[in-house]
């Protein structure tokens, strides 16, 4: 009975709203964009639902976006040029070998509630990110820092052994256990976020998930904007912190996030003037916003690749042959103009080509021959005894599309079937992260600008592996060999070898480097196009006399 009356209840919200609309519309109203430039209020499309707003917890694209609202890291990316930049650390020293990092805390760095951010704030909640009962699947992100990988699998129990200590509220002493070159880049990264500390263990264990913590009544955080409302589903509302030590530079008022898996509806909300940028667009609609004078559409390289994950402990996937048999029998280049409308470029292995200088190795191609003759030794010729397998992605109308492309090439290729089953994105990421598949939709988008970002996915027991692949040669060559090495060339020597030996093995099967594929109306300013598609919401404002995305923002 209340199940049916909660829908019926349910179903009138969602017919007055409509009928809101559909009044504000006749009568000529303003839009949701001509009324957030006159308050200071962004509309921002934000794809999936987010799985949570714990920064030790959560892993994808949606959260990030929102996380780096509501918190702010020891160093910043500025959005034009991705150099480092500070956030609560005001500056930093490091040591003559690189390996130790002293932060000096920003003594006007705040919680939202008023307390002030230390340095301990960062050991307690770094202890929080490497602890193996909190199941952070980034907790990798801190293992340059020394000690912290032994902590994490429990190869040492006391976290005073790790390195990073608070001498004073305001200083933070990092020990890396190598030279790191990208280390500040990831103190923008959410993993390596602060939490309130009284917050946390106010609603639950420190090792808790996804506990109340992260309710609207609840959230402590310390960055420009604090949580206002979250309608499941429907929107997350943030508003500008009156509590951030940069509060000044904040020039938005408000941002509100909507989350959409149809990627034709968001489109719609852009066009009807409800939305002020997309996190996507349908690809069958590039064609015509890219005709368009004065087109608010933007495309850009983006360090990203998009691939499948295979499963290599269920047959018939657990066969390296197989594998690289359907690798090979996938026709990227009609893929990226058929399904994919010339936006993405065909990728041959995990690491975007350029990352830092660093060029990939490609040890396949596309060769039908080749792809027959494996399959054929394997134990399937022409298909025969195949078992089937199935390829799950998140509810996405371009991930359908290019399943369905895979799907339709490996039978007229290979004469075999698969099936394939589209998830929500919570039960998407749990499918990943169990191993509940033989294939998965994947993508990869760079946490910071280096080819050890992509290549660290696939160490043993790494929190985003998710394929079963292990070897110990390839570990040595990424968490050994390249940290030691003495210059970039034997660095990059070492990364070239191990992601050879992956793209052998083939735990993924790469199809394409990404993009950055937005629309955003001409008010939007201080939101440039970068290889990582990083936003910082402290840079960005609304200039409504702006008519044209080629005139200077004001």
């Amino acid at each position: 009975m209340l199940k049916y009356a909660s829908l019926t209840i349910r179903s009138w919200a969602v017919l007055l709203s409509l009928l809101a609309a559909l009044l504000t519309a006749c009568s000529g109203g303003e839009s949701n964009v001509e009324r957030g430039n006159r308050e200071g209020v962004l509309h921002f499309g934000n794809g999936s639902e987010p799985q949570g707003l714990d920064p030790h917890v959560v892993t994808g694209v949606p959260e990030n976006i929102i996380i780096r609202a509501l918190f702010e890291g020891l160093a910043v990316k500025n959005p034009y040029t991705l150099e480092p930049e500070p956030g609560v650390a005001q500056s930093w020293d490091f040591s003559d070998d690189g390996r130790v990092i002293t932060f000096h805390i920003n003594p006007e760095a705040r919680w939202s509630n008023g307390d002030p951010v230390t340095a301990d704030d960062y050991v307690w909640s770094w202890m929080r990110a490497l602890h193996p009962e909190m199941g952070n699947l980034y907790a990798y992100m801190l293992f340059p820092v020394k000690n912290a990988e032994a902590f994490f699998t429990r190869k040492i129990d006391d976290f005073a052994d790790v390195g990073v200590k608070a001498p004073d509220p305001q200083t933070l002493v990092v020990t890396l256990t190598d030279a790191t070159p990208y280390f500040l880049q990831l103190m923008d990264h959410y993993s390596t976020f602060a939490v309130h500390r009284p917050t946390i263990e106010k609603h639950g264990a420190f090792t808790d998930r996804f506990t109340k913590w992260t309710r609207v009544e609840n959230m402590v955080s310390n960055g420009p904007f604090v949580l206002d409302e979250w309608l499941l589903n429907r929107r997350i509302s943030v508003r500008k912190s009156e509590t951030y030590w940069d509060k000044d530079r904040v020039r938005l008022n408000k941002v509100v996030f909507y989350p959409t898996e149809n990627a034709v509806s968001e489109e719609r909300g852009f066009r009807s003037g409800q939305l002020h940028t997309t996190g996507t667009i349908p690809m069958d609609k590039i064609p015509a916003y890219q005709a368009m004078e004065n087109s608010p559409y933007y495309q850009e390289p983006y360090l990203g690749t998009y691939y499948y994950l295979v499963n290599t402990l269920r047959p018939p996937m657990n066969d390296s042959r197989v594998r690289r048999a359907l690798a090979m029998a996938v026709d990227r280049d009609a893929l990226m103009r058929s399904v994919m409308q010339n936006s993405a470029v065909s990728a041959y292995s995990i690491t975007p080509p350029g990352t830092l200088g660093y060029q990939p190795p490609k040890t396949f191609e596309y060769d039908l021959d080749k792809a027959r003759a494996l399959l054929a030794e394997a134990g399937y010729p022409n298909g025969k005894g195949w078992p089937g397998v199935e390829i799950v992605y998140n509810t996405q109308e371009a991930h359908r599309k290019i399943a369905v492309a895979l799907q339709q090439m490996w039978k007229d290729a290979l004469n075999i079937d698969v099936t394939i089953s589209n998830q929500e994105w919570k039960v998407y990421l749990d499918s990943v992260t169990n191993m509940d598949f033989g294939l998965a939709r994947r993508g990869w988008i760079g946490d910071y600008v280096d080819p050890n970002n992509f290549l660290d996915l696939f160490l043993t027991g790494g929190g985003n592996n998710n394929t079963g692949y292990a070897d110990p040669a390839y570990d040595e060559l990424i968490q050994k060999i390249a940290p030691q090495a003495k210059t970039r060339e034997e660095r990059y020597a070492a990364f070239y070898k191990a992601e050879t030996m992956l793209m052998e093995q083939m735990p993924i099967i790469p199809l394409y480097t990404y993009t950055s594929k937005h629309l955003m109306h001409h008010s939007v300013c201080g939101l440039p196009s970068n290889l990582m598609d990083s936003l910082n919401l402290r840079y960005v404002w609304l200039d409504a006399d702006r008519t044209s995305s080629a005139e200077p923002c004001e």
